[in-house]
């Protein structure tokens, strides 16, 4: 597998062949290219950056180049050890650090491995940011610190019981209302650092009775690892089967949360940001936003509330970016990702369920009630591959120019309204593929407007 350079930082799969895959110099090159930017941005002064790892096989392997490698930049290493994508965040800025590195690929097979780059702010990179470090990492002009000059490292486990704290200190959080709801939960960790964060935290919020599934934070994901309705089959009968309230998921950094209702069901990934952003919102009115990709429902939920909705381009650091600019309460992502910026900025499974179990238990519903609240829409997701000769811009121009009189958005790809449905085009910057994301009431027609402009792609190439 070929590895992927982006501005969020690097990836790919452990093992193989120089070249192949992230290779252990692949991980010291990029690290002291990160080290050599952060020393470009605070000229002078010594380097402090956090590092946190999820609890992939190739966790340990990764984390010790990782500091051996900054430490050799001359940067003090502060090693959080297993923790989550957000404790890390959290731990950069409550630390005054340079920035941070998460060791994670997200919701990727085990085989995969990662480096997330953070700012002083604890939160991802701007694109600007991540192409200056990718620069520099082509370049591989390092120069390390002499012997008196290397950097320290130390140790610090108590970060996830840290954010825990944070999460409980807020307003909105209410534990003796949870206490009182005498509720059963279960939670699915897939064996990664959920595992150690999500049972403390229900634990800590008064949740009377926790079923752990996959908590183990071996690394050994005993499924897909991303929290997608056809991966959650175990938790499913596991809520059913044990009579539990309800269900939780997170993928193995914890960024990212799935909901099981009491029967059994998915609550959907796309309305974890619906439900959250529409308490918050009963008690503190403002705008939300969301990515392009997203559904419509956090748009409708924010009206409702006298809030304005604002959709920003496709990844966090964008989300995050428009959620500042529009003085935004709550955001996210539709993949389940919850931006609570009372907390911090960045995508946040933990917060996520102290704000949907207290809205929960305040409702007085049943989980599955609960969504019934929320207008129903679908999305329907799909993809064309194309090969190196086709000129793909071109092509979108093309559909751009058939669509002309509906509403079109061109902030990232192409996203075209149509009444109550929408499309949305992208193009992939690591694969040959346009990823191809419409949203309808019912999921036969979210499916059905796919497929047309699918055919229209396929329409256009025959005339070219």
């Amino acid at each position: 597998m070929a590895l992927i350079k982006s501005i969020s930082g690097i990836r790919g799969t452990i093992g193989g062949r120089s070249g192949s895959g992230l290779t252990p110099g692949d991980l010291v090159r990029f690290t002291a290219a990160y080290a050599t930017f952060l020393l470009e941005s605070n000229p002078g002064k010594r380097l402090k950056v956090v590092v946190g790892r999820d609890a992939r096989i190739s966790g340990l392997m990764v984390n010790n180049l990782v500091a051996g490698t900054l430490m050799g930049m001359g940067a003090d290493v502060l090693d959080i050890g297993l923790t989550t994508t957000p404790t890390t965040e959290i731990a950069v800025v409550d630390e005054h650090a340079s920035g941070g590195i998460i060791l994670t690929a997200s919701h990727n097979p085990k085989q995969w491995n990662a480096l997330k780059l953070l700012n002083h702010k604890g939160e991802f990179l701007s694109a600007a940011d991540g192409e200056r470090v990718l620069a520099i990492a082509e370049q591989a002009d390092f120069v390390y610190a002499e012997v008196t000059d290397l950097g320290s490292y130390h140790t610090d486990d108590s970060y996830i019981q840290k954010h825990i704290d944070k999460v409980l200190a807020l307003p909105l959080v209410d534990t003796e209302a949870i206490k009182q709801a005498h509720l059963r939960v279960v939670i699915d960790a897939v064996n990664s650092t959920g595992g150690l964060a999500i049972p403390a935290l229900l634990k800590a919020l008064n949740v009377e009775k926790i079923d752990l599934l996959y908590c183990e934070p071996t690394g050994l994901f005993p499924h897909n690892p991303e929290p997608l309705p056809e991966h959650l089959g175990d938790i499913c009968d596991a809520v059913v089967k044990n009579r539990a309230d309800l269900g939780f998921v997170v993928d193995p950094d914890v960024d990212r949360l799935a909901i099981i209702n009491e029967i059994g069901e998915p609550f959907g990934e796309e309305y974890t940001l619906v439900a959250v952003a529409d308490y918050i919102l009963k008690h503190r009115k403002g705008n939300t936003v969301s990515n392009l990709s997203s559904t419509q429902a956090l748009k409708i939920v924010t009206e409702r509330a006298g809030g304005e909705y604002f959709a920003s381009a496709v990844g966090e650091v964008n989300v995050v970016e428009m959620m500042k600019e529009k003085n935004a309460v709550i955001g996210g992502e539709g993949n389940g990702g919850i931006i609570y910026p009372e907390l911090h900025y960045g995508r946040d499974a933990l917060v996520g369920i102290a704000l949907f179990l207290t809205s929960l238990v305040k409702s007085g519903k049943k989980c599955s009630v609960l969504r019934d609240r929320f207008p129903d829409y679908y999305i329907s997701k799909n993809k064309i591959e194309f090969s190196p000769e086709m000129d793909i811009e071109q092509i979108l121009k093309a559909i751009v120019q058939k669509y002309a009189l509906q509403p079109i958005s061109t902030i990232d790809g192409i996203k075209i309204h149509f009444d109550n449905e929408w499309v949305h085009l992208r193009r992939s910057n690591t694969e040959p593929i346009v990823r191809i994301y419409a949203e309808s009431d019912m999921l036969i027609k979210a499916d059905n407007l796919a497929k047309k402009i699918i055919n229209d792609f396929k329409d256009i190439l025959k005339d070219r």
